[in-house]
Parts: structure tokens; sequence; C-alpha cells
């Protein structure tokens, strides 16, 4: 598993990332990520929902409410341009951090 500290900075990216294709919600999109990781990582809801207003207050994602499942409503989300922006940055970012990371990993000691 990976540490929630590691993954903080990336969950919008990996929410968005989901986002690109089509609209989606909470859970699909939980579940993705956690089948995407190989079970190495699982966004706690807390975590997904938090998020998920974060994203939506900053104008990366809108939602609406889809049809009823089991009684009740889904919400789905779509990602605004602004959103797609966010995401190419926070992907130009992380090949900066790999680069940099990269620098400073010793081989010899893993």
């Amino acid at each position: 598993m990976l540490s929630s500290d590691i993954m903080r900075g990336y969950n919008d990216t990996l929410i968005l990332s989901q986002l690109l294709e089509r609209d989606s919600y909470g859970y699909e999109i939980s579940h993705n990520i956690q089948q995407l990781s190989g079970g190495v990582y699982t966004m706690r809801e807390t975590t997904l929902y938090a998020a998920f207003n974060r994203l939506e207050q900053l104008g990366y994602v809108t939602s609406y409410q889809g049809t009823k499942t089991f009684g009740r409503k889904r919400t789905y989300y779509t990602i605004t341009d602004a959103g797609r922006q966010f995401y190419r940055e926070k992907c130009e970012e992380w090949h900066v951090l790999q680069h940099v990371m990269q620098s400073f990993i010793k081989e010899e000691f893993i």
C-alpha cells in the first residue's frame, strides 16, 4: 500500500484522469483508481468526496444528478476546460518531480 501522505498531492490528478473521457460517479472512480493501481492504492471515501468538493469549488469539475440506483440518485462529475488545464499542469509537475527524485535515488542502496 502507498502512504496517503505520498498520494495526497496527486489525488486530484487521479480523479481528473478518470473524467477525461466520460462523466463518472464516486464509487466508479474510486473502484477504477484501485484497479488501475493494481490494488496498491485505495482512496478513502472521505478523501474522495473532499476532493470532489475542492475540485468543484475551484471550477475544475461540475456535478449533476443522474438516474436513481437502489433508491438513490448518483452524483456524476464532469471535467471542465479549467480542470483539463489543471490536469495537464499536474502531469507536467509529475514529470519534473520524477526527474528530481531520480537525481537522489541511489540504486546501490535499494
